[in-house]
Formats: C-alpha cells, sequence, structure tokens
C-alpha cells in the first residue's frame, strides 16, 4: 500500500501555524546523546520519518530511546556499539552523523557509506579528511567506512574546503572528546550547527565560536547527559511563510525563529509581501500576485538550498521573469519536470533555471523526488487549477510532520489518502 497528497487549488491559506523542532538539528541532537552514557532527553522533537530511522539506529547501537510526545529520552549504555548498518544508513543520510561520536567514544566505528536524497553527490572526502587530521585511521571496505583511533583522537587544526554542515558536526562531535585544541576553520554556520555545539556544552564540552566561521574546541575527560531543547525548523517555518506568498493568504506563524530567515524574508518582501517579524512570531501576509524573484543559493547565511524547489514554485506562478541559480547541490532541478508537469515555464542551463510565472499552475499527477522538491509540489498545486496529485509522499514525510494537516488548519483543500499498489 501506498500513499499520496490530493490538492484542489484556489483557496488561500489563513490563520495559525505552529513550528516544530528542526530536521537538520534534532538528528545530530539524537547522535550527540552517544558521547555520555546515562539518559539524555531531546525536546521540542518533531514527528517525522527521519526521527524513527535514526531511533532505530540508536536502538542497534545499543541504546533505548523512548518517545513521549514531542520528547525522547535516549538511555545511553556504558558499552555502545560501533557499527552503523548499511539497511538503516541508505535510508538516511544524516545518520553518517553518528561516524564522530562513535569513534570519539569508542576509538572505532563501522558506518555504511550512506544513501539519501537524490539531489546530487555529497561526498564524505571532508569527514575523512578531518578525522584523519585528528590521527583516525580511516578506510573504506565492501561499502562501509571503518575508523580507528587506537591512540585516541588528538587536536589539530582542520581547514574545510567547503563549509560542509555534516563534516563540521561530525568532527565538532569528535573534538569534544578528544586531547588538545582542535580548530575548524571555514566552518559552517547554520544554526543547526549553534544548536547542537549548545548541547554538547551543556553536556560539559568546551566550544567557542559555533554560528561562526571558526570553531574551536577544547577536548574534555568525559561529558554529561542532558536535557535539550530543540531548534524550531526554519525550513518549515520558511515553507508555510512562502505557501502564504503563493496563496496571497495571511498566516501566522508561531514558534520559530525569524532571525535565521532573514534573506528569505527579505526576498518574499520583494515579492510584495508583507512581514512582521517578533521573537518567536512571524506574521506573513499577501495581497496580490507575487512579483519574480532572483535567488542565488548559498550556505548559511545566504539563500539555502532547502528553499530552491519552493522558491521556484512561487516564481511559477509569479508576475514576471526570475533568474534562479543552486550554487549547493546540482541535483536540485531534478523536480523541474514534475512542476512544469502542472504548467510552469522554466527552461535549465547547468546550475541556472529561468522561470517566466504564469497567473496559474493546471493540476496533474506529480511523484515527490526529495523531501523539499515533495513540499513545492503539493505548495504549486495549491495554485493549480482542478487537482493535483502527489506520490510517493514518504520523501515528505522524513522532514514536515503532518504535513497536511497543518495545511488542512490553515484552509487548504488537501487530503492524503491510501493508494493500493494492484
Amino acid at each position: 500500500m501506498t500513499e499520496r497528497i490530493v490538492v484542489h487549488g484556489g483557496r488561500p491559506l489563513l490563520g495559525e501555524v505552529t513550528v516544530s523542532g528542526a530536521k537538520n538539528s534534532v538528528l545530530k541532537l539524537m547522535a550527540a546523546a552517544l558521547l555520555a552514557p546515562g539518559r539524555s532527553v531531546v525536546r521540542n522533537v518533531p514527528a517525522i520519518l527521519d526521527v524513527k530511522i535514526m531511533s532505530e539506529l540508536l536502538c542497534r547501537l545499543g541504546c533505548e530511546v523512548t518517545a513521549d510526545g514531542d520528547t525522547l529520552r535516549l538511555d545511553v549504555p556504558d558499552r555502545v556499539g560501533h557499527e552503523a548498518d548499511y539497511d538503516l544508513v541508505r535510508r538516511l543520510r544524516a545518520s553518517i552523523c553518528v561516524l564522530g561520536p562513535l569513534l570519539a567514544r569508542c576509538g572505532e566505528a563501522k558506518v555504511a557509506l550512506p544513501g539519501g536524497d537524490n539531489i546530487g553527490s555529497r561526498g564524505l572526502d571532508l569527514h575523512v579528511a578531518g578525522l584523519q587530521r585528528m590521527g583516525a585511521e580511516i578506510e573504506s571496505e565492501h561499502g562501509f567506512l571503518v575508523a580507528r583511533a587506537p591512540h585516541g583522537l588528538r587536536g589539530t587544526t582542520v581547514w574545510l574546503d567547503f563549509p560542509s554542515v555534516g563534516a563540521t558536526e561530525n568532527l565538532l562531535m569528535a573534538a569534544v572528546l578528544a586531547e588538545g585544541t582542535t580548530v575548524i576553520d571555514n566552518a559552517a554556520r547554520e544554526p543547526e550547527i549553534a544548536d547542537l555545539a549548545s548541547m554538547l556544552q551543556e553536556m560539559g564540552a568546551k566550544v567557542d565560536g559555533a554560528g561562526s566561521s571558526t570553531i574551536e574546541i577544547q577536548g574534555v575527560g568525559e561529558l554529561q547527559p542532558v536535557t535539550h531543547t530543540t531548534v524550531p525548523d526554519r525550513i518549515v517555518a520558511g515553507t508555510f511563510a512562502i505557501a502564504t506568498v503563493m496563496t496571497g493568504g495571511s498566516v501566522r506563524i508561531l514558534r520559530c525563529r525569524p532571525e535565521h530567515l532573514e534573506i528569505v524574508l527579505d526576498r518574499l518582501v520583494s515579492c510584495g509581501a508583507e512581514v512582521e517579524a517578533s521573537d518567536t512570531v512571524l506574521q506573513v501576509t499577501m495581497d496580490r500576485r507575487p512579483a519574480a524573484v532572483d535567488v542565488v543559493t548559498l550556505p548559511y547565511p545566504g539563500f539555502a538550498t532547502d528553499f530552491l524547489p519552493m522558491v521556484i514554485a512561487l516564481n511559477s506562478v509569479a508576475d514576471g521573469v526570475a533568474m534562479v541559480t543552486e550554487n549547493v547541490f546540482e541535483g536540485r532541478f531534478r523536480f523541474i519536470q514534475e512542476l512544469v508537469r502542472l504548467g510552469a515555464d522554466i527552461r535549465t542551463d547547468g546550475h541556472h533555471a529561468v522561470v517566466r510565472g504564469r497567473p496559474r499552475l493546471s493540476g496533474a499527477p506529480v511523484e515527490a523526488t526529495d523531501i523539499r522538491a515533495g513540499a513545492a509540489l503539493v505548495l504549486a498545486g495549491l495554485v493549480a487549477d482542478c487537482t493535483t496529485t502527489v506520490a510517493e509522499v514518504h520523501h515528505i514525510d522524513r522532514g514536515y510532520a503532518g504535513f497536511v494537516g497543518q495545511l488542512r488548519s490553515l484552509g487548504a483543500e488537501v487530503v492524503r489518502e491510501v493508494v493500493s499498489d494492484e
């Protein structure tokens, strides 16, 4: 049995919606719990598929994971396993983040080479090179990364050729138990990095500079379990903001961090939207057809690549022509052929897409190819004539908790239904 999302377009989004914890943070917080025996508690956890997969991975490493609403209790044994099997890692690329903490805690790790979204190559060279500089011996064997640190990890200076989020997180979690001082230069600056560092500091780690391009870590002998609350998901908040602009609605987005969305909100204002922000609330109102906006994706604090599918969908119904440039993942444009099935006028050339806006799209069957592409296709369905059906919705489940229910609460005519495989 499979499921699909069915959207009947034409209704503006109106009302309030609450943002859950960040997918791109909580998975790393769960991995960080491996660094300290005992019970760590992570709050504001989104009810998404990726959390379930990571929970199963931790259980196979010997942990006990208990969910209670949006709270996870992670009981970590004195001796944890060190092998992450392919059947889980292939479903969740973020599971590679257990490599650093397992190596630091156990002195060895065997982690299957990951799968994940089909949005382009995301090699592990930066992870491997950084850990090797810290004294790890790493080989690739039969589809696994096998890492050993027989003499322990030692502090060093690591320069990242690209500010990779995953490499920054893995090196950060490895460094907190390494001997001496580690400096990560050209580190990723995403808010999720700062959230991970905050939890590590609460555990007793000595971390300075998280959220900047240079992070300094002074290794300590041991860490303690803690209770930590996940930062709100900026991608989910931005998705609802973009959906509001596309549909000509007015939505109050609660429990978010508007300062993490500054460049996105700037682009929406350029579209003609009215945006009001406080510490944890974002009000987005749109009373006209949006104007086309050019976008260039860059590492944070630039325009996030995760927003690219949504902004292409927005420009598909905007007034004018927009140039959208993708600089992070070469496979981000793969979903465009699905958007074209809805009547979008898009031409691609390398990592550029030229989008000519149309007053309205036309409903059709489409298929999600990754998390954000799936969300973008649902948003496109909200502004399409007749009915749009989005298949392969398990991709959306990986990053959005109760997406259909939240859209329905805002007045969208959208349902989720089971489809027989026969």
